[in-house]
């Protein structure tokens, strides 16, 4: 059980971490890209929150 959480968080943290990245070679104002930034850092907190059985 805790293994599969483990896991599973890392795979999050790791695709979070991918989409970050990918949003930063985009060929968008800093504006919107620092919007995006904070829209996947949402997305990914919360489900960071769902594999610890917050929500």
């Amino acid at each position: 059980m805790a293994s599969s959480v483990l896991i599973g968080i890392l795979i999050t943290f790791l695709v979070i971490i991918l989409v970050l990245y990918l949003v930063q070679r985009l060929p968008l104002d800093a504006r919107m890209r620092q919007l995006v930034q904070i829209i996947v850092i949402i997305i990914g907190i919360v489900s960071l929150l769902k594999y610890l059985a917050v929500f």
